[in-house]
């Protein structure tokens, strides 16, 4: 189990851009499939962005293109790079770590962070 906390969160205006952060404590992170997950009021959590030991990402189609996921071993932390927001990417942005390589699912993510709030907004 790893602690993870998350930042960057705001208001921006469709067409903007932002960047979260997932701060993750302990020796081992290095070795951690990261996601990023969105829920907004009312709907499923979703999987957004994916990214496992090796740097191999995965988007979901609805932002594709868009986002981009990143990490730094060196220094524990998983990036969420958003550009070109709309609307409907307003939501709550959780970070979430597992071993399991192969992680989808919410409930293949054994550690979560608190989520940050991301409204997109004119």
């Amino acid at each position: 189990q790893v602690q993870l906390v998350e930042s960057g969160g705001g208001l921006v205006q469709p067409g903007g851009s932002l960047r979260l952060s997932c701060a993750a404590s302990g020796s081992i992170f290095r070795i951690n499939t990261m996601g990023w997950y969105r829920q907004a009021p009312g709907k499923q959590r979703e999987l957004v962005a994916r990214i496992d030991s090796g740097g191999s990402p995965y988007y979901a189609d609805s932002v594709k293109g868009r986002f981009t996921i990143s990490r730094d071993n060196a220094k524990n932390t998983v990036y969420l790079q958003m550009n070109s927001l709309k609307p409907e990417d307003t939501a709550v942005y959780y970070c979430a770590s597992t071993l399991y390589s192969g992680a989808y699912s919410p409930k293949d993510f054994d550690s979560w962070g608190q989520g940050t709030q991301v409204t997109v907004s004119s």
